[in-house]
């Protein structure tokens, strides 16, 4: 159970690293701006505070990771792959898909996912109105 909440905790962690870091920074940007062609202060504001804020969270997600090795003894998930797709002549210590590649994996397609979708069902069109 406890392995499970660290999982959750990564996973929250890894897409906020696609959602809630750029836009943050993109609306503290346009808060210090004081028109809406502002000079480059704004620009270096938003850029380094992402770039901060990103190796903050990817330091807390290593943190997470080793919390999950010393909760569960392990870094690997169970093997994915099904038994009838597995060669006979496959080595017995293949290493597995490790907690933190499964969980950026899975962070990217989240938000690759509400990508897709906020430009196909909520973006409405570019084109004018005729």
């Amino acid at each position: 159970m406890a392995g499970g909440i660290v999982v959750l905790a990564m996973m929250v962690a890894a897409l906020s690293l696609w959602t809630v870091i750029p836009l943050s920074w993109v609306y503290i940007g346009s808060q210090i701006a004081d028109s809406q062609f502002p000079s480059g202060g704004p620009y270096m504001v938003v850029f380094i505070g992402i770039v901060v804020s990103i190796l903050i969270i990817a330091w807390l997600l290593s943190r997470l990771n080793a919390l999950y090795v010393r909760i569960t003894g392990t870094n690997t998930m169970a093997p994915m792959r099904p038994a009838w797709l597995k060669s006979m002549r496959d080595e017995p210590d293949h290493r597995g898909t490790t907690v933190m590649e499964a969980v950026i994996v899975g962070s990217v397609l989240m938000a690759v996912l509400a990508l897709v979708t906020w430009f196909f069902l909520l973006a409405g069109s570019p084109l004018p109105d005729q």
